[in-house]
């Protein structure tokens, strides 16, 4: 799609794909408090268009024009009048009172002339018209969460991620968006895989799903519009499901105060709790960036094309993988006759002496690996979470996917984000095969031939049907082996997924380390409001507050005087983190050497691509001390080291001095780079020095009394600390299975963590938390838990509600979540409100909580 971009001016005539536009009134200002005008917006609109054409083609639109701007009168408008022009594409609905003609939106010109008319809400419905305008089925569902008076967009984004959980278990992945209103879509595509399911049918299941999260939430969600029912919760509209509503297209404008955005989000991003609507600015840098984050969205329909004589010739098999795919936009081949030069992918093994298998290890948004036959003609796939299995007596889940083309087998590279499959490829093995036995649909048999790995023999059993789990296999290494090999072979460690199994650290000293225990940190106070306002400069110094793990950093002079110095990490519960965070040793060549022993205070973190501290990124480097898993945890996260006190210089302790005069040996004694930091202290009173804090994007601050010492191990009023999002540790004394949407448990995965806080020498209840967990966290944390297991609660009172399938564990493990207060009201009274999962708090011991 190609446009000329409007200049500024009163009017002018351009041309969009062949067809001539008289643009007018270019100066006009649509939306005055931001002083956009027409021309901007039709700029926008150019820029924007691949993606709004996408997702809008072919669908009756619904428009609403703001002619003399957003601060004038509004019209709605459905059908086209005398004045559009004859080559804009438009389809016939007829109502029960009336006919309407509604405007198609397939090219750019006809955006363009939206754009022209100040058409700035387009509104379509979740279907398509079929090549003869018959109406098709629906190709997507959606939900609107909708806040109510006293809730916003992190209610949203919570209610958000409980529907995902649902409709996960439900084979449909959800994907949010923005409104660019109030509140948050979400869509998932439907498939041809789904079945030929109705508006009424849809919009049937959608409405069950609302009603089954306000019963399980009745606090959070409300399924009924009734306005009086909802203040405080959101408002889970199931019904632009049905054939005759509508719902804001994705990346239309909104005829809102700011040119805001309906904007296709990461699920990450609704972690965030200062998650904010997106200008268009924002949404075309983004698109530039990311591309659509919305394009798995496009499956729906592009799986339910009206057959033809070219589709059916060129697809056949293949119809499924390039029905997921454009060639436009990703690498991946297509095969011959697909629209792409054959041969712009090296081929597959060679298959002189057989036919050809390909593992290959696939860095999508869960690692796994993919499994894939060459067979008739195409290469049957299976996609593999845990990889091969090494041990016939541990069979391993294997999903059937897709068939691909033959010139996969040769395929590395990386698959764009926002594409089907978007991350890394690269091959893990590849050889020939001995075929068996090929019982289409139930089982198969082959043994592998590969000069990087070997010859092993492999056994696929499906074990789908009942269930309706069609695509659920097994994949079994046999005991019978090429090489005669027996059930006892020892696991190879370098097959994929082996030692995938969460680390923890051992209680054994770090080969290198310097025996003896690391200080203990001081620790913080949570301050007042009132005290807060009460802080100024001159008695206060305030310091952002990092999101990460507090460390003691050693760094000693080596035993031998040729060798290096070496650095030590120590967590705030005696964790030796060394090994953990390898990057952190050059710290070591950024101090004088005859300053040495020395001890510094600091926190480890990992850095977003704001250059924000995320807690969430570096829960994936918690917990590693195997070389190899750090290794691989290293490739995708990096951490920094915030430097922001000193104990010990030169073997002598500075514990006694002023905060000042500490924070002046820092700075003489570290000269930081990259890693290493050591920031200034925030400028101005506490307000101020807040308000830069949640600028930055933050997490907090921590006041510091200039003349205070060092109290190494105890919590003290002269460091107060203050945050910008409620959040409280606290110890796991239970478990749920993660439900799958139906009456049925996984007992595999982590559904929600029953929560307590210490109390009067015991613990206290302060509920349960089963949102914002991501699914490789949910099946770790179950692996820890269960080895910790025990048979009664070590907390009493615990509600039926929350204990019901319950399995109780000792009370050793601590955790962090974010919250939206206290049901007592104030903190620490009753229980949580609305907890978010944050992390684990490895760092942490039990004895060490304390309510915020």
């Amino acid at each position: 799609m190609t446009a000329d971009v409007p200049r500024a001016g009163r009017s002018q005539t351009v041309s969009v794909e062949g067809r001539r536009l008289q643009l007018t009134n270019l100066d006009k200002v649509l939306y005055p408090a931001a002083g956009t005008t027409k021309g901007q917006v039709l700029h926008y609109l150019a820029q924007v268009a691949p993606a709004l054409v996408a997702h809008a083609a072919h669908r009756p639109a619904t428009r609403k024009r703001w002619p003399n701007g957003v601060t004038g009168q509004m019209f709605f408008q459905k059908n086209l009048d005398a004045s559009t022009p004859e080559w804009v594409p438009r389809r016939t609905i007829r109502h029960t009172s009336s006919t309407n003609d509604y405007v198609l939106v397939d090219d750019l010109a006809t955006l363009t002339w939206l754009g022209q008319t100040a058409t700035l809400e387009i509104h379509t419905p979740q279907w398509q018209f079929g090549r003869t305008g018959a109406p098709l089925a629906p190709d997507r569902l959606v939900l609107d969460l909708d806040p109510g008076p006293g809730a916003g967009l992190p209610e949203c984004a919570e209610v958000a991620r409980l529907a995902r959980d649902i409709l996960v278990g439900m084979d449909l992945e959800p994907l949010p968006v923005t409104s660019g209103s109030q509140g948050i879509h979400l869509y998932a595509a439907l498939t041809a895989a789904h079945g030929e399911l109705t508006s009424d049918a849809v919009s049937a299941v959608a409405k069950e799903l609302a009603r089954h999260l306000e019963s399980a939430h009745p606090d959070l969600v409300v399924s009924d519009m009734k306005k009086s029912l909802r203040t405080g919760k959101v408002l889970v509209d199931w019904s632009q499901n049905n054939g005759a509503k509508t719902t804001i297209a994705p990346y239309s404008l909104r005829g809102r105060d700011e040119p805001t955005v309906a904007a296709p989000r990461t699920w990450e991003e609704l972690d965030d709790p200062h998650l904010a609507q997106l200008g268009y600015a924002e949404v075309l840098e983004r698109l530039e960036r990311d591309g659509d984050l919305l394009a798995p969205l496009l499956t729906g329909h592009l799986s339910r094309l009206e057959p033809t004589p070219e589709r059916l010739a060129s697809f056949q098999r293949l119809e499924t993988y390039r029905s997921k795919r454009d060639p436009g936009r990703t690498p991946e081949p297509f095969g011959p006759g697909a629209g792409r030069e054959a041969g712009t992918t090296p081929a597959p093994a060679s298959t002189t002496t057989g036919p050809s298998f390909v593992i290959q290890e696939h860095h999508a948004r869960r690692l796994h690996w993919d499994f894939r036959l060459e067979h008739e003609g195409v290469l049957v796939s299976w996609a593999l979470p845990r990889g091969e299995p090494t041990d016939p007596a541990q069979n391993h889940l294997a999903v059937q996917t897709e068939d691909h083309p033959l010139e996969y087998g040769g395929f590395e590279g990386t698959i764009p984000a926002g594409e089907y499959g978007a991350g890394e490829v690269t091959i893990w093995d590849s050889g020939t095969y001995e075929l068996e036995k090929w019982r289409e649909g139930r089982e198969v048999i082959v043994t592998l031939h590969s000069e990087r790995r070997g010859s092993r023999r492999l056994a696929l059993i499906h074990t789908g049907g009942r269930d309706g789990s069609e695509n659920g296999w097994l994949i079994h290494r046999t005991k019978a082996q090429p090489d005669g090999e027996g059930p006892a072979r020892e696991p190879d460690t370098t097959s994929p997924g082996a030692g995938r199994e969460e680390a923890r650290p051992s209680s054994g000293a770090v080969p290198g380390a310097v025996p003896g225990p690391a200080p203990r940190p001081m620790l913080a106070t949570t301050a007042s409001p009132a005290e807060l306002a009460r802080m100024g400069a001159d008695e206060w110094a305030f310091e952002a507050k990092w999101d990460g793990f507090r460390a003691i950093v050693e760094v000693l002079a080596a035993e031998d005087g040729d060798a290096p110095a070496r650095v030590r990490l120590t967590s705030r519960s005696g964790r030796d983190l060394t090994a953990t965070f390898p990057e952190l040793a050059g710290l070591a060549t950024m101090v004088p050497d005859d300053e040495l022993p020395m001890v510094l205070d600091g926190e480890v973190v990992a850095l977003d691509a704001q250059g924000r501290p995320s807690f969430r990124r570096l829960q994936q480097r918690a917990n590693l001390v195997r070389p190899r898993d750090v290794e691989r945890a290293r490739r995708g996260v990096g951490v920094d080291l915030v430097l922001f006190d000193v104990l010990r210089v030169a073997g002598i302790d500075v514990v006694d001095h002023p905060y000042d005069e500490r924070r002046a040996i820092l700075a003489r004694v570290v000269t930081p780079r990259p890693p290493v930091h050591v920031p200034d202290v925030l400028p101005g009173s506490a307000q101020e020095a807040m308000a830069e804090s949640q600028r930055l994007g933050l997490e907090g601050v921590l006041a510091k009394r200039r003349t205070s010492p060092y109290a190494a191990g105890h919590r003290s009023r002269d460091w107060l600390r203050a945050k910008h999002v409620a959040v409280q540790e606290a110890v796991v004394v239970g478990w749920r299975p993660l439900r799958s949407g139906t009456p049925t448990e996984d007992p595999r995965s982590v559904g929600g963590l029953l929560l307590a806080v210490p109390d009067d020498g015991g613990l206290r209840f302060i509920g349960r938390v089963g949102t914002g967990f991501r699914d490789t966290e949910r099946r770790a944390l179950r692996d820890v838990l269960v080895a910790a297991e025990r048979t009664d609660p070590a907390v009493a009172d615990v509600p039926a509600v929350d204990s019901a399938g319950a399995r109780w564990v000792e009370p050793t493990e601590v955790v962090e979540v974010a919250h939206a207060g206290w049901t007592g009201g104030t903190p620490g009274a009753g229980s949580l409100r609305h907890p978010v999962w944050r992390g684990r708090r490895a760092d942490k011991r039990p004895q060490d909580v304390r309510v915020e």
